[in-house]
């Protein structure tokens, strides 16, 4: 009976010990907190998805694995203003920990509009945050929002300097910026002044809606610029393609303020290097997640720029680009 006693005390701890041991991992497991990241773009899925999947993947490498321990929660405005505030607060409803904002500085605004308590981190903004007084300083943001900017102003005078080096024939160059973008002041008021210095002769053709955008096609068809240089904005996104398209029937060089319209056959670009910008994207998210506040995370400027050219659209277009820009370009598309 001593025996069987022993035995019956014996499996009742064991039980016991299994019961507390499913429990302790049971509460753990709810214990877990699968943090959720607002990802806000301006643009569309198919637009955006070579961006997110950077991010997706230095993420996974500092540790944050989908499905895991953080969910995204994706909102797209599909380039319509109207749906930016909507989509901010939709996001802030849902307790995100950090949004992720992919535009420019009407989507921030936005953001920044729908709540002043939850991260938010600037992707690529190509325009000055403190004088949109999005944050006070660069260094000392300051607010709940930080991120990357995208150093557009001090852009435009190397990239018109690097299309006459590729094309030294141009002398003319119709400049094509959006007048409702933060850039705008910057394109009449700087390039101008770069142009000088080049030996260049520049116009500005403004842009406001889609029918002066059909204006100013009309218009550079009948005065026959030696080149394009196309400047940021909504509009110059929302009209990409029909730009190549245009720049490639008149045979007219063309500069882009990113690679994705030398992806789509413009002939050059030259900005940020937008992956490694991508990348550094991840390094907010994990501060912010390990509970550095967004005031005191600075925004980061580019260090890493990137020169592309598209030599097939060289070719198309009867232009020779000098062998030495060539070596120096970070990607050539043949």
């Amino acid at each position: 009976m001593k025996s069987l006693g022993t035995r019956h005390l014996a499996v009742t701890v064991t039980v016991g010990a299994m019961l507390f041991a499913f429990c302790f991992a049971a509460n753990a497991q709810q214990g877990k907190r699968v943090r959720r990241i607002g990802y806000l773009s301006s643009s569309d899925l198919v637009t955006e998805s070579a961006r997110a999947d950077a991010i997706r993947q230095s993420l996974q490498e500092l540790g944050y694995i989908e499905g895991q321990n953080i969910t995204t929660e994706y909102r797209y405005a599909e380039r319509k203003q109207d749906r930016f505030p909507d989509l901010a607060a939709e996001l802030v409803r849902l307790k995100v920990d950090v949004i992720l904002v992919a535009g420019g500085s009407r989507l921030i605004l936005a953001a920044k509009n729908a709540t002043k308590t939850t991260p938010i981190v600037m992707m690529t903004a190509g325009f000055d945050p403190v004088e949109l007084a999005f944050v006070k300083t660069l260094a000392h943001p300051g607010s709940n929002i930080t991120g990357l900017t995208n150093l557009g102003r001090e852009l435009g005078g190397k990239r018109l300097a690097l299309f006459k080096e590729a094309v030294p024939k141009v002398a003319r160059v119709a400049i094509l910026y959006d007048a409702g973008s933060p850039s705008a002041r910057f394109v009449k008021e700087d390039l101008p002044v770069a142009a000088h210095t080049l030996g260049l002769t520049v116009r500005s053709w403004e842009v406001r809606d889609a029918k002066s955008f059909e204006n100013v096609i009309a218009a550079l068809n009948n005065e026959r610029p030696d080149g394009v240089y196309v400047s940021a904005g909504r509009l110059m996104s929302a009209n990409q393609i029909r730009i190549v398209d245009f720049a490639l029937k008149s045979r007219l060089p063309s500069v882009f303020y990113d690679r994705e319209a030398v992806d789509a056959g413009g002939l050059m670009s030259y900005a940020a290097d937008l992956a490694a910008t991508y990348r550094r994207v991840a390094y907010y998210v994990d501060k912010i997640l390990r509970g550095v506040k967004p005031a005191d995370l600075p925004v980061e400027q580019p260090t890493k720029f990137e020169l592309v050219i598209n030599q097939k659209t060289a070719k198309q277009i009867g232009v020779t680009i000098p062998q030495s820009l060539l070596y120096r370009a970070d990607k050539v598309i043949k």
